[in-house]
């Protein structure tokens, strides 16, 4: 009977564990929490992936840009919405590459779109979805088989992760690059 009793224990405590768990990535990746279960096949697999990226995450060398920074690439991105006017396609592909700049200088991996989003998705899950979107909008440019509103499209999915990227440091973090506890 204890050994009934100690069993069920334990295998309440290890649901409680995995509940808590389930929870905290689902917050942390948002949306990329349930691209991941579907594209691994299963809730295990996808934690194990999230975890993995919390892990590969934690060996980078992250941080803010200084408000110059900041205000310098503000100006650039001013510029390529500008020249969206005139040429749409080019536009889409210099907010492509100004993305990728901002994320270098942040200490983020800019190689492999894959890589980058794996990096990207453990302290910006939420704005995944626009990158992404963005990227196969952009695919579609170059092969001149876009709308002029894809490119728009294009240009606002590139924004949310360029003004995520560009934002000021949060108060109350010792490194200003967000969420940098320890993780259980």
């Amino acid at each position: 009977m204890a050994i009934v009793i100690v069993a069920g224990f334990a295998a309440a405590m290890y649901l409680a564990w995995t509940g808590v768990r389930t929870r905290r990535l689902r917050q942390r990746f948002g949306p990329e929490y349930d691209r991941a279960v579907e594209s691994h096949g299963g809730r295990a697999a996808a934690e194990r992936e999230l975890r993995s990226r919390e892990e590969r995450h934690e060996d980078l060398d992250l941080h803010d840009l200084d408000p110059q920074q900041r205000e310098q690439y503000r100006e650039q991105w001013v510029g390529v919405q500008e020249r969206f006017v005139d040429a749409p396609e080019a536009a889409v592909e210099q907010a492509d590459g100004l993305v990728t700049v901002v994320m270098g200088e942040r200490g983020y991996p800019t190689h492999g779109f894959e890589e980058k989003v794996a990096h990207l998705s453990v302290e910006h899950g939420r704005t995944m979805d626009h990158y992404r979107r963005a990227h196969v909008i952009s695919d579609r440019a170059a092969a001149k088989q876009a709308s002029t509103e894809d490119l728009r499209q294009a240009m606002v999915h590139y924004r949310a992760l360029f003004d995520e990227l560009l934002a000021a440091p949060a108060a109350g973090t010792a490194s200003g690059t967000g969420d940098r506890a320890p993780r259980s």
